[in-house]
C-alpha cells in the first residue's frame, strides 16, 4: 500500500491552508467562545467542493475517493476542530446516507443541493435514553394512509437546529429488533419539526449540537430511504464510513496540536536553551510524531478499503479507535509542553485539548469501537 499523498491530495491540503488563513483561523476563539455555528463559511466551503467530497460530479458533487475525504477532513481539523466535525458529519452523515441507499428521484432532489451547502444536513439516531444502546429507539413512525408520522426526539445532534434537511431513523417495528427501524429524510419547515434545546458544550463548540423534535410530523411515503425495517442496518454501514471521518478529524485535531508544539518547544528558552533540547520534552515529541504517523496509517487503510468497497468494519472502528485516543494524548502532552501558557486562551492548544475528547465519543465511543474491534477479530 502506497499512501503518498497524491498531486490532487496536496493541491487539496493546500487549497484548505489558503482558505483557513483568511476564513477560518483568525476567527476560531470568536466563534468557540460564541458558541457561533457559522453558516457563511460552510456555504463557501460548498463553493470549493468541500461539502459534496464523496458526491459523484452528476450531483454537483466532487466525485472524489476517500483518500481525498481524509485529506479534506484532517486538514480542515488542524485549523479548527469544530469546523471539521460539521463537514465530516455534513458530508459522512445526511449526505452519504442520502447517496447510499437514495433512490434517484431522493438523490436528484437532495445531493445537489447537498453537495453545495445551499442545504445544511442533519442525521437523527441517537435519543436521550438510548446513546450506544440504538435499537432501544423510543422515536416511532407510524403508517397513516400514503404518509408516516413520525414523534419523539433526537439528541445529539450535529445542525439539529440549523439544518435544512434531515436523515432520521425512527422506529416502526418492535423495540430491539435489528429490522424494526426505519430511515427518513425531514425537510426545514414541515409541519411538527423543530429544533430543540442547543447543547452547552466543553468543546466544539463552533459546531452546533442540538435536540430534533417530531411531534406529529407528517411526511409522505416517497421521504422513506431505502425499504421499510431497513434503518438499523443502514445506519451500522454509514457509520462504518463515519468512523473515517471521525478518524480523520482525529487526526487533524492531533496534528495541529503536534504543530503548535513543535514550534513552541524550539521558540521558548529555560536554562538558556531551547525547551526542545530537554529531553522530556523531546521524548513527548518523538511519541506525538509516531503515534500520529501509526493513526494515519490507520485510518488511510481504512479509507482505501472503502474506497475498494471491501469490508472494514474492523479497519474503520480500529482507524477511529486509535486515532481518536492519540489526539486526546498528543493535545494533552501539547499544553504540558506549553505550560502554565497552554491552560490560557492566548495559544491554540488549549482549543485543541477540549476538542478532542469529543472524538473518543461521537459516532460511537471508545469502548463501543473495542466491542466492534474484538467481535470481528472473533469470527
Amino acid at each position: 500500500m502506497n499512501f503518498e499523498p497524491t498531486e490532487m491530495q496536496q493541491q487539496i491540503a493546500q487549497m484548505i491552508r489558503d482558505f483557513g488563513k483568511t476564513n477560518i483561523q483568525p476567527y476560531v476563539l470568536e466563534w468557540d467562545e460564541a458558541q457561533e455555528f457559522p453558516v457563511q463559511v460552510f456555504k463557501k466551503l460548498g463553493e470549493l467542493g468541500l461539502m459534496g467530497v464523496l458526491v459523484p460530479t452528476t450531483y454537483g458533487g466532487s466525485g472524489l475517493g476517500y483518500l481525498e475525504y481524509v485529506t479534506v477532513i484532517s486538514e480542515i481539523s488542524r485549523i479548527c476542530g469544530a469546523i471539521g466535525l460539521s463537514v465530516a458529519a455534513h458530508n459522512s452523515l445526511c449526505t452519504g446516507h442520502t447517496m447510499q441507499f437514495g433512490n434517484e428521484a431522493q438523490k436528484q432532489r437532495y445531493l445537489p443541493k447537498l453537495a453545495t451547502a445551499e442545504w445544511i444536513g442533519a442525521w437523527g439516531l441517537t435519543e436521550p435514553n438510548t446513546g450506544s444502546d440504538a435499537m432501544n429507539m423510543k422515536c416511532v413512525a407510524k403508517k397513516d394512509g400514503n404518509d408516516w408520522v413520525i414523534n419523539g426526539t433526537k439528541c445529539w445532534i450535529t445542525h439539529g437546529k440549523s439544518c435544512d434537511v434531515a436523515v432520521v431513523i425512527a422506529r416502526t417495528g418492535d423495540v430491539r429488533d435489528s429490522h424494526g427501524m426505519t430511515a427518513f429524510i425531514v425537510e426545514k419547515g414541515t409541519p411538527g419539526f423543530s429544533g430543540g434545546k442547543k447543547e452547552n458544550k466543553l468543546g466544539m463548540r463552533a459546531s452546533e449540537t442540538a435536540e430534533m423534535i417530531f411531534d406529529n410530523c407528517r411526511i409522505p411515503a416517497e421521504n422513506m430511504l431505502g425499504e421499510e425495517g431497513d434503518g438499523f442496518i443502514q445506519s451500522m454501514k454509514v457509520l462504518d464510513g463515519g468512523r473515517i471521518s471521525i478518524a480523520a478529524l482525529s487526526l487533524g485535531i492531533a496534528k495541529g496540536a503536534m504543530d503548535a508544539a513543535l514550534k513552541y518547544s524550539k521558540e521558548r528558552h529555560q536554562f538558556d536553551q531551547p525547551i526542545s533540547a530537554f529531553q522530556g520534552i523531546s521524548f513527548k515529541l518523538a511519541d506525538m510524531v509516531t503515534e500520529i504517523e501509526a493513526a494515519e496509517l490507520l485510518t488511510m487503510q481504512a479509507a482505501d478499503m472503502k474506497n475498494r468497497k471491501v469490508k472494514m468494519t474492523q479497519q474503520a472502528a480500529m482507524a477511529k479507535y486509535y486515532a481518536s485516543e492519540v489526539a486526546v494524548k498528543v493535545a494533552n502532552d501539547a499544553v504540558q509542553i506549553f505550560g502554565g501558557y497552554g491552560y490560557t486562551k492566548d495559544f491554540p492548544v488549549e482549543k485543541f485539548y477540549r476538542d478532542a475528547k469529543l472524538c473518543t465519543i461521537g459516532e460511537g465511543t471508545s469502548e463501543i469501537q473495542k466491542i466492534v474491534i474484538a467481535r470481528e477479530a472473533l469470527r
